[in-house]
């Protein structure tokens, strides 16, 4: 987990940017992407942030061009924080905590609230003080910090992808979940499920990518093995997807709540604000 960077996105070059023009020798920012603020020098068109961490003004062009990108400064390195391997996956800024975009697919709620917001919601509904928690799709680890601030005594945390791990490591917002109570997870899901005791969680957050994407995660062989892993009232957090359809009642959403009903879940309910459903063992 990066501990000694600084961040940076468009907004905030701007800020600096305009400070140089005004000829400022002091300038007020956060370089934690917005967890907190402190005060930096100004000195012959550089922003000095320590002794080996400093942006020039063409740098601070470069990231205010840069539009929906976070860049990382660390050891003198500066990096914008997306990877092409498979796919195109970014960090996007937004006025919180950065959201995961993956080919151009939002992985987290976007409108209306920031995404640490909304998983902390989704955790909020089902969470209770001592669980256990199981966080299938972790992504940028949201979801398991928001089940440690609620009290969690242990979460864990499985995600497939390498490339949204790397990703993780490098987001201030996801350092919470670098600690002894989450046990971080390398794997898929829809396998690893299959290992895990039954009746041995307390909570399940599941937040997988959208149908397209992760098809198995949605059917009733699946849900059977949630159910089997959540213990004797038990709870689950299922997110479906687009609000608008979820209101509306489409078929995927009714098909999904039977399957889950068929599973063994007893009082699915929709959660139209969060794009998801409640059930419980």
């Amino acid at each position: 987990m990066s501990k000694n960077g600084y961040w940076f996105y468009s907004a905030t070059a701007r800020q600096i940017l305009g400070a140089m023009e005004r000829g400022d020798d002091r300038i007020d920012i956060s370089v934690d992407l917005n967890l907190s603020s402190a005060t930096f020098t100004l000195c012959d068109d550089e922003l000095i942030l320590d002794a080996e961490n400093r942006l020039s003004r063409a740098e601070l062009r470069r990231i205010e061009a840069k539009e929906n990108r976070v860049f990382c400064l660390e050891g003198g390195r500066l990096e914008v924080l997306e990877s092409r391997d498979k796919g195109y996956y970014k960090l996007v800024p937004t006025d919180q905590a950065p959201l995961l975009e993956i080919s151009g697919v939002k992985m987290h709620i976007s409108k209306g609230m920031n995404p640490f917001e909304s998983a902390g919601r989704m955790a909020a509904r089902i969470v209770k003080k001592g669980d256990r928690v199981l966080d299938t799709c972790g992504g940028l680890g949201y979801a398991a910090s928001a089940a440690l601030e609620l009290g969690a005594r242990e979460v864990v945390s499985v995600e497939r992808s390498e490339t949204v791990m790397e990703l993780r490591g490098k987001n201030p917002w996801s350092r919470n979940i670098f600690g002894a109570n989450v046990h971080r997870v390398h794997a898929d899901i829809d396998a690893y499920i299959r290992e895990l005791a039954a009746e041995s969680f307390d909570s399940v957050i599941h937040d997988p990518p959208r149908f397209s994407l992760a098809g198995e995660l949605y059917g009733e062989r699946f849900y059977r093995e949630l159910y089997r892993v959540l213990k004797k009232r038990g709870a689950l957090f299922h997110y479906m997807g687009n609000p608008h359809l979820l209101k509306r009642g489409t078929s995927f959403t009714v098909r999904a709540a039977q399957r889950l009903r068929e599973a063994g879940f007893t009082r699915v309910v929709k959660v139209v604000e969060l794009m998801g459903v409640t059930a419980t063992k």
